[in-house]
This record gives C-alpha cells, sequence and structure tokens, in this order.
C-alpha cells in the first residue's frame, strides 16, 4: 500500500512537472504587437487602448472588474466606435501589459493610477467612466475625487460599497479573496496555460481582444497581481464609502446581468446609485451572464447605456419626474 501510494505521489508530482514544462513551452512564443499604446505615468507605464474617433467626445474610459484589463471591453469597444464614439481602456497596474505598482493594490492607489494615466494620455475630459463588477467601487473614488471630471457614469453589473454590509455578500467576498490567492499560485505554475485556449475567454470577446484574454488568464504575473486587489477589496469598499454618494445631478446607468426576479435585494443595491440620479437608467439584462454581459452577444446593452448617459449629459433628457423613468423595459 505504501509503495503504491509512493507510485502515485510520483506520478502526481510528473504529471505537474510536465504541466508547467508545456506551460513554460506555450510562454515562450512570441509575444504578438502592441494593440494600443504605453503610458508613462512617473517611472512606470500603463497599457492603454483607444478606439473611435478622435473627435468622439465625450470620451468614454472603462474600468475593468476583478481579473480584467483592457481586452475586457473589446467587444463593447467596437460597437461604441460604429456609433462615433471614442472609448479608452487599459490595464491596471500589474495587470495585462502594464508595470507593477507599489502596494497596497486598493483603491486610492488605483484612483491615482487612473488621474495620472489619463492627464498623460492627452485624452480630454470630462469622460463617461464605465465600470464592471469591483470597478464599481472606484467608480464611486474617482467621481468624489474628480467631480469636473465626470459627465456620467455607466455601472455594469457592478458592485457597490454599500455591499459590504450584506452578510451574504462578505461571505463571498471572503471566499473569493481566498480563490484569488490561490489563482496566483496556480497560474504561477504554469497550470492555467493549458487550459487557456478553452477557459481564457468567458466574455465572448472578438478574436483580438481574446487572445489577449486567454494570456492574461494564463499569466502567473497577471494573476497575482489581481489577487492582490481582490485582497484589498474590503479597504476599497470603505474607501469608496467615505467618498459618499454620487452628485444627482449626474446621469448614472446601471445594467446588470439576469432578470431582477429572485434576487431583488442584489438588485436594489446595485441599481440605487441611478434610482438616485436625476437622470438615471436601469437596465435587466435577461440571459446575460456577468462576464457574458461585455461580450458580442450583450455589448449592444452597454452601448445603449453609455448613449443615453451622453445624451443626458448633453442636456437631450429631461430630468426624470420619477426615478429611472427614461429607463426602457426590461
Amino acid at each position: 500500500m505504501l509503495k503504491f501510494a509512493q507510485r502515485g505521489a510520483a506520478g502526481f508530482a510528473l504529471a505537474v512537472l510536465v504541466l508547467i514544462a508545456l506551460g513554460g513551452l506555450m510562454s515562450a512564443a512570441s509575444q504578438p504587437s502592441l494593440r494600443g499604446r504605453m503610458i508613462d505615468i512617473g517611472g512606470r507605464s500603463l497599457h492603454m487602448v483607444c478606439a473611435g474617433p478622435q473627435d468622439g467626445r465625450p470620451v468614454v474610459v472603462m474600468e475593468a472588474g476583478a481579473f480584467g484589463l483592457s481586452a475586457d471591453w473589446g467587444a463593447v469597444q467596437k460597437q461604441l466606435a460604429e456609433q462615433g464614439v471614442r472609448s479608452c481602456a487599459y490595464d491596471r497596474a500589474g495587470l495585462g501589459r502594464s508595470a507593477p505598482g507599489p502596494a497596497p493594490r486598493d483603491g486610492l492607489a488605483i484612483a491615482g493610477d487612473f488621474e495620472k494615466m489619463l492627464a498623460a494620455s492627452g485624452e480630454p475630459g470630462p469622460y463617461i467612466y464605465v465600470g464592471h463588477s469591483m470597478a464599481g467601487l472606484y467608480a464611486r473614488l474617482f467621481a468624489a475625487r474628480n467631480p469636473d471630471k465626470v459627465a456620467g457614469l455607466v455601472l455594469v453589473d457592478a458592485a457597490t460599497p454599500e455591499a459590504a454590509d450584506i452578510p451574504q455578500a462578505r461571505t463571498w467576498i471572503g471566499h473569493f479573496v481566498n480563490v484569488s490567492r490561490m489563482a496566483g499560485w496556480g497560474a504561477s505554475a504554469g497550470l492555467f496555460k493549458i487550459v487557456s485556449p478553452w477557459m481564457g475567454d468567458r466574455i465572448g470577446l472578438p478574436d483580438e481582444a481574446a487572445g489577449e484574454k486567454k494570456r492574461a488568464f494564463a499569466s502567473g504575473v497577471h494573476n497575482r497581481w489581481s489577487g492582490r486587489e481582490v485582497a484589498e477589496w474590503m479597504q476599497t469598499s470603505k474607501q469608496a464609502a467615505d467618498a459618499g454618494n454620487y452628485d444627482p445631478r449626474t446621469p448614472i446607468a446601471v445594467v446588470t446581468a439576469g432578470p431582477e426576479k429572485g434576487r431583488e435585494a442584489w438588485k436594489a443595491v446595485q441599481t440605487a446609485p441611478a434610482r438616485a440620479s436625476e437622470h438615471g437608467y436601469i437596465r435587466h439584462v435577461d440571459g446575460a451572464g456577468h462576464a457574458t454581459l461585455l461580450g458580442t452577444a450583450y455589448a449592444e446593452e452597454i452601448v445603449k447605456a453609455v448613449l443615453f448617459v451622453r445624451d443626458a449629459a448633453a442636456g437631450e433628457v429631461e430630468p426624470a419626474s420619477q426615478p429611472v423613468a427614461a429607463s426602457p423595459a426590461g
């Protein structure tokens, strides 16, 4: 029995070594050409990808969720460009092609990097800020710190600092922190490279963006730095709460994944910013998942929200007499 166990352990170790070796061979492949550009923010650079006409105003700036990067927005950016809207997405420090940044990777650090990048990019404000998932926390900070640079916001299946007060949400966040730490270990060992072709893009992105997403999925560096952001979730949530509520005059659209029925409490927390806005818009997208909401199949829903916010910021939408009166049914 002992010999059998020893042989089994040896076989498992050999299998792990083979996976790591295969991962190393895959990572040795040449890095594809840069999509977008690198922006120096003072001794380190962040990767930014812009699409759409140079004169498309206001510029839409996009913040990905946990473990995300600029590629997450590939489908949305493509459709926005077709509408004549300019948009810019980026990789946070340590993610994708961006250089790592100083610890801790909490909301204040990320907001500071974002502000420096925008200032150095030459892309003029004010901006429509679009944030997915955990970026809902970063959105609150950016809006509070830069009220004159925010024309409006689109929150895409986004977290809010108030969610941290829900016991079930706090439990989920704790589990996510632990899983994120393990993801960093697994990717660093090369284990994710084997499954990346099948699991790397769960969004449904255009080919070029899908390739970038799959490379990030397999990257130990990307996963470790993503895990460091997630580890600061509760601190970032506190920072966002301390920043206060959005200005009710700011147009805010909320797009969520899946129907409202059966998830009323969570949806109420997500949609609260739009309901408090004088120009609010809410859309629950049946059939969409948390990731697929960003993909080719559902990107149109985000584009519609951006166009609503753009028109409201330009004074082309009257303030709603009731909350989210201008929102479509769904």
